[in-house]
């Protein structure tokens, strides 16, 4: 089976708080480009959840939207709120009765995933996941930036998850742990916010050099840095150029992959790039481990433009559909470029 692509409608962000896009244009979009797998995150789409349960209207819209676009449901991507009482941690059964409800929406929506966040421990994960496999769901944490496949935190689930044996656990990787090259449209903003032109050149070297973070912060300092300056090299402590195929030992479990991006950029030639993630080299790696699940874009430019311009989610999205279905050998999606 080939890879498939998909969208998370959380690269929508923008337009949808703002009331642009309504959740039918959200799912439109993305079959217009070809891209049929659909990822919600509950708190975007669906009012009131987690805090209230949603109208079964509500529910019954998304099954018709997702038929009428001829989509596919992949995932639900939950929060847990374990620090929501002051002072203390939810109790244990609670955190898992918060995952048994999520369990349950998912299943409403019909999709075969969930997306856990990466702070929810092993623990929590494995006693639901008896109750995931009831509903004919997967439980998978997002290894996210700055944790890594080799990090102790993400070996502690792996671990936990191969003694539980149980079918219902995975992960789910987010793309930018492979950020090769400190994201252009960063360095711009931080350029915006008064970084001076020489330490902001310096720490964008210094990434592509892999300067240990703490000894970059502190040369930012030496070099009369303040506010931020420090934040722009602080951007290292979180951000690192892990190995995709560091992915191969783990992809028996790895069933979504979220597709994060910050810039897609057109050369000459109008050949679309993402030139702080090599996604050529990602693509190689899921098809060398045999991967056939969703690629769901994922797009945060956003929040390092609107500043200074209106955000085009959708033509960002739209270009790294093209860029993704031209790595996949498939023909481009036809859907008309933004003015």
């Amino acid at each position: 089976m080939p890879i498939k692509r998909g969208v998370s409608l959380y690269s929508f962000q923008n337009e949808t708080f703002q009331g642009k896009m309504t959740l039918e244009d959200c799912i439109r979009t993305c079959a217009e480009m070809g891209a049929n797998g659909i990822e919600v995150i509950g708190e975007q789409s669906f009012w009131g959840w987690p805090e209230q349960e949603v109208d079964p209207a509500e529910i019954e819209n998304w099954h018709h939207l997702i038929a009428k676009y001829e989509c596919v449901p992949v995932s639900h991507d939950f929060m847990l709120d374990y620090k929501r009482y002051k002072g203390r941690e939810m109790p244990f059964e609670e955190q898992v009765a918060s995952v048994r409800k999520d369990i349950d929406f998912g299943a409403r929506l019909g999709v075969k995933y969930l997306r856990a966040l990466v702070s929810i421990a092993p623990e929590v994960l494995v006693a639901a996941a008896p109750y995931a496999l009831e509903k004919g769901l997967k439980i998978l944490i997002e290894v996210h930036a700055p944790l890594h496949f080799d990090h102790p935190w993400i070996i502690r689930h792996a671990e936990a998850f191969e003694k539980s044996g149980s079918d219902a656990l995975g992960f789910l990787p987010d793309m930018g742990m492979f950020l090769h090259a400190f994201p252009p449209i960063w360095k711009e903003k931080f350029l915006r916010l008064g970084v001076p032109q020489n330490i902001a050149d310096y720490v964008v070297k210094a990434y592509e050099d892999r300067v240990l973070s703490e000894y970059v912060i502190l040369n930012v300092q030496q070099m009369g840095g303040v506010g931020p300056a420090i934040a722009m090299a602080e951007t290292l402590r979180h951000n690192a150029a892990f190995e995709p195929k560091r992915m191969l030992d783990y992809m028996p479990r790895i069933h979504n992959i979220h597709g994060k991006f910050y810039e897609i950029t057109a050369d000459a030639s109008g050949t679309y790039a993402e030139p702080s993630i090599p996604y050529d080299e990602i693509i190689s790696v899921l098809k060398q481990g045999g991967y056939d699940g969703y690629i769901c874009s994922e797009y945060e430019g956003n929040r390092w433009i609107e500043d200074a311009m209106e955000p085009d989610s959708v033509e960002q999205v739209r270009r790294q559909q093209v860029m993704l279905a031209t790595l996949l050998g498939e023909p481009a999606p036809q859907m008309r470029a933004a003015a």
